[in-house]
């Protein structure tokens, strides 16, 4: 990077409940972050159906771009990340047939069963390599396809969340890798979609785009977006659309010999890996190897994870009882040695009317609000410690550290239970890492850094990290 050069990037992160707006200024071989928009997502019930209002996120996003222009900020260009799995569906006019599908709606309960019956479980994983949840992209299409779904049936091609966001803003069409990867319809070898397999489940190929790699230039911002917005035409990159692909591109690792623990509502727990990793003990084991960049494979497992303590501190407000996070983790802590554990990935759990009620039944009489919060911490770090185990018989290096990275890696007393749980230090930090990941992939696309590990080195130097120790007793 010349000195004095300054370029501005701006990283769209969307999740599952919030999104927020992050704009990196680099300069003089470094870069600083901040927050620019934060609003809130959530998934829109209708009729029995969930949906993703997708209008609603594209509104944010467009009032996040206009406060800028407002603010007179020059934009080098954009990127966005979300979650994986959903999709919205084009019309031949490049309208959109209906809102995107969530992938919380239970319409896909016991397709996968349905499925195996056509093509067998391992006939799948062998060449996906995708682990099975209920709703991975190819258990949705086959849904959709056999009710004959009209917004499906209507449709000239589908796009991946952050592409369709993206053509929301550009009204450019790609279908970016890390996010196509998650989908349980892409050929480990090829890294295109395996259209025969679909063609054996009666899913439509035809509305499937190439997959293009991360760095691609989707395209500029529409010109009446340009002008409402005065940024003027504006590139989108389709940068690791994954948030979790983004994530783990900043994890402040040294080398190779790291798991990671992108940890949100979901916990992903996984390593770095060359090459997809399938075979019988892996897909016994239920892993998933999804696309990285650089050509790596993210090799992990989900996990359930802060989804269990979010439900719980909504049935508690319902209740009237509202908890700070200060609050929450002297809870934890105040009831560290209650022996009650659950299994976070029980299905009991995937989404109960009132989880506070769900887990105080399966803990039994005596359970208070603390002892739920207790329970929960260290059945996370229970569960850590049995995946970890799982990834030391598959991986190719010895893991020396785990990098906790994300929302939770602020959670001091889960870090330190989970260092004594696994064994092994617990590198925590930094938070965002998933909108770092999107920028970073944006400064590439501009030639600012060459590669992951430069990546990494610089996020360590600009980033601090707390390291926790194992307790041994």
């Amino acid at each position: 990077m010349a000195k004095k050069d300054i370029r501005t990037f701006l990283a769209i992160d969307c999740g599952a409940t919030s999104g927020r707006a992050m704009l990196a200024t680099f300069s003089e071989g470094t870069f600083s972050m901040e927050e620019v928009y934060r609003f809130p997502n959530q998934v829109l019930e209708s009729e029995g159906r969930y949906y993703w209002n997708v209008w609603d996120i594209h509104g944010h996003i467009v009032n996040c771009l206009r406060e800028l222009g407002r603010r007179g900020v020059h934009l080098d260009s954009i990127g966005i990340d979300t979650w994986g799995v959903d999709f919205g569906c084009l019309a031949p006019d490049g309208s959109l047939t209906g809102l995107p599908r969530a992938y919380r709606d239970p319409y896909t309960a016991g397709v996968p069963d349905r499925v195996f019956r056509i093509i067998p479980r391992e006939e799948l994983y062998g060449a996906t390599g995708i682990q099975v949840m209920d709703f991975n992209t190819i258990f949705q299409l086959y849904a959709q396809t056999a009710v004959g779904e009209p917004a499906l049936a209507a449709a000239e091609c589908i796009l991946f969340m952050p592409d369709l966001l993206s053509y929301l803003l550009t009204g450019r069409r790609v279908c970016e890798y890390t996010d196509a990867s998650t989908s349980g319809m892409m050929d480990q070898n090829s890294r295109q979609f395996n259209k025969r397999l679909l063609e054996r489940l009666g899913i439509r190929t035809d509305v499937l785009l190439p997959i293009v790699q991360p760095g691609t230039v989707v395209g500029t911002l529409k010109p009446e977006l340009a002008d409402e917005t005065g940024l003027g035409p504006v590139p989108v990159i389709a940068v690791a659309g994954h948030d979790t692909a983004s994530a783990i591109a900043a994890v402040p690792a040294s080398d190779e010999r790291f798991a990671y623990l992108s940890s949100g509502t979901w916990s992903l727990m996984g390593i770095e890996v060359p090459a997809p990793i399938i075979n019988g003990a892996s897909a016994a084991t239920n892993f998933t190897n999804e696309g990285g960049i650089d050509g790596t494979t993210r090799f992990l497992k989900n996990i359930t994870g802060m989804w269990l303590l979010e439900q719980c501190r909504k049935s508690w407000a319902a209740a009237g009882r509202e908890y700070t996070y200060p609050q929450i983790v002297g809870m934890a802590r105040s009831e560290e040695s209650f022996p009650g554990r659950i299994n976070p990935d029980d299905p009991r759990f995937a989404n109960p009317a009132d989880m506070a009620a769900e887990i105080t039944a399966a803990l039994g009489s005596g359970t208070t609000d603390a002892r739920i919060v207790s329970c929960i911490f260290h059945s996370l770090a229970d569960r850590y410690r049995e995946v970890l185990a799982m990834l030391r018989g598959f991986a190719p290096f010895p893991i020396e550290k785990l990098h906790i990275i994300g929302g939770g890696s602020a959670n001091d007393l889960l870090n330190q239970w989970t260092a004594d749980a696994v064994g092994i230090p617990v590198v925590a930090g930094p938070a965002e890492a998933t909108a770092i990941g999107n920028v970073m992939l944006q400064a590439r696309a501009a030639g600012l850094v060459a590669d992951r590990w430069q990546m990494r080195r610089l996020i360590a130097d600009v980033f601090s990290v707390k390291t926790f120790i194992p307790n041994h007793q």
